[in-house]
């Protein structure tokens, strides 16, 4: 099978709490998987490329180490929301985060529902996050990919992740070399400090050196009113937040802000 070339609208569902979550709210799964179709619809009528499902109402999160992972029953629910997504829009790319970092849970998910791709916040390096120290997991997603004959499921990893501090000061050109061609990573994303806040261009273009031609992606803070500036450096963008009613996280996506954003990454990204 053919891996994925990371590209174009990569439309966020943003689940809602899960049971046992600190801020679980007591909705049954029938209607987390409801919740997460009528965001997925949205994302598909407003021409998204691709969609990506995380656990963001899971705060806060687990490391997703092998001393802390995701919960098991939370693996279980995210690939009922991913199989019933996936049977809704067979034909449309699609994508596993699991928060904080457990790419091995996301790429078992991925396999179990013929996921594309799956994003990775640290899969080199060490760094200081609000879940303590998480330590790159390369090592073990590629070589657990490899055990499931999923060669084909494309790890995208952020570069100097959103939420985070290196352990050890590093440049994003090393971090980029680093997660491209010790890591293995097929694709990079590059994200503002947090959810929501802009790219900073000057780190953006550096990772565009590093690069040397990999796909990059914009992880946070992209708005079509700014999209310009940052569009001869990026492949395409992993968009939740303005993406929603009135451009507030906690809403529901609205097409009209998806085809918004569809249209000027088709028009400015090349």
């Amino acid at each position: 099978m053919q891996k994925w070339n990371p590209n174009g609208l990569i439309g966020v569902v943003h689940l809602p709490a899960l049971p046992g979550d600190a801020c679980y709210d007591g909705r049954s799964l029938d209607d987390i998987v409801a919740f997460a179709l009528a965001d997925a619809k949205a994302l598909a009528e407003g021409g998204a490329d691709a969609i990506i499902i995380e656990n963001f109402g899971s705060t806060p999160f687990p490391k997703g180490t092998k001393d802390q992972p995701m919960p098991p029953h939370h693996t279980a629910m995210m690939t009922i929301v991913a199989h019933e997504i996936r049977k809704a829009y067979p034909d449309l790319t699609l994508g596993i985060n699991c928060l904080r970092n457990d790419a091995i849970a996301a790429l078992g998910i991925a396999v179990a529902v013929n996921a594309n791709f799956i994003r990775v916040n640290v899969l080199s390096g060490a760094y200081v996050t609000d879940q303590g120290i998480i330590e790159g997991c390369a090592y073990e997603a590629l070589r657990y990919r490899q055990q499931l004959g999923a060669s084909h499921i494309a790890i995208l990893a952020d570069v100097l992740v959103k939420h985070a501090s290196p352990l050890a000061p590093t440049s994003a050109t090393d971090a980029t070399k680093d997660t491209l061609h010790r890591g293995g990573a097929d694709a990079v994303i590059v994200t503002g400090s947090g959810t929501g806040e802009p790219v900073d261009r000057r780190v953006l273009e550096e990772v565009y050196k590093a690069a040397e031609g990999r796909p990059i992606l914009l992880g946070s803070g992209t708005k079509v009113e700014t999209l310009a500036n940052y569009s001869t450096f990026i492949k395409g963008a992993i968009v939740g937040t303005s993406l929603k009613v009135d451009g507030k996280v906690a809403n529901p996506v609205d097409p009209a802000r998806v085809k918004r954003m569809a249209d000027a990454l088709h028009t400015l990204v090349k």
